[in-house]
């Protein structure tokens, strides 16, 4: 008995010097930012928050191969401010953009990383107001692709946040056909019919948005603009 006795505070020890090794591990000391880019007018590529691009990556050097994934923000910026040195394979997927190839980046203190993407469809010369008891989108679309635009939207919610995903009114058109560059479309949201969730006197985001008819197509927006009712 006074043998066990003697052994229970060497393996004490023990464990407790294992428990040091696991806690003492190095922590993240990289960050990772960057922006979706329009390849043609270099301007941001306008997400979603929630169902938008996604970026995947994969730290080089282990067996392991688990994909990691990094959220895109409504600019459609992002940023990773804990990531470990070192080289990654890095592939943004399910955009709203012509699918891009994966690429071997490595990372080492502040690295900078933009993609420039080709969107489906660019929401040109947007403008939202408020005419009388309504919100009116007015905007002019630019197909990148052969895909027809299967519909447009004009969308609504207290957040900046706000997109097809993120909203407590919308106002939608269905087009599933080819669209007309030079077409002015307008998307209307009535605010008397919305009352319920629109409150007079509050502000609120808007955003217009058009989505292609492609397999896990994202929508196309411009930006957001914030109004008072």
């Amino acid at each position: 008995m006074k043998q066990i006795l003697t052994y229970i505070p060497a393996l004490l020890l023990l464990f407790g010097a294992g428990a040091c090794s696991v806690d003492n591990y190095p922590a993240p000391d990289s960050q990772l930012y960057g922006t979706f880019l329009d390849a043609e007018t270099n301007e941001p590529v306008e997400q979603d928050i929630i169902r938008g691009s996604t970026i995947e990556f994969i730290e080089h050097g282990y067996a392991s191969q688990t994909k990691q994934t990094m959220i895109v923000k409504n600019d459609g910026s992002y940023r990773n401010n804990l990531i470990f040195a070192n080289t990654y394979t890095i592939t943004p997927v399910r955009g709203n953009f012509v699918p891009m190839t994966a690429q071997e980046v490595t990372i080492k203190g502040e690295t900078k990383l933009d993609f420039k993407v080709q969107p489906y469809i660019r929401v040109k010369e947007a403008s939202i107001e408020k005419v009388g008891t309504k919100v009116v989108a007015k905007f002019k679309l630019q197909q990148t692709v052969i895909n027809n635009v299967r519909k447009i939207g004009l969308y609504v919610h207290p957040e900046p946040s706000v997109g097809e995903p993120v909203r407590v009114a919308l106002a939608e058109q269905e087009i599933n056909g080819k669209i007309d560059p030079n077409k002015v479309y307008q998307v209307e949201i009535d605010l008397p019919s919305n009352s319920n969730v629109l409150k007079s006197g509050n502000q609120y985001f808007f955003r217009a948005g058009a989505i292609i008819d492609a397999p896990e197509s994202k929508f196309n927006y411009a930006k957001a603009v914030r109004l008072a009712l």
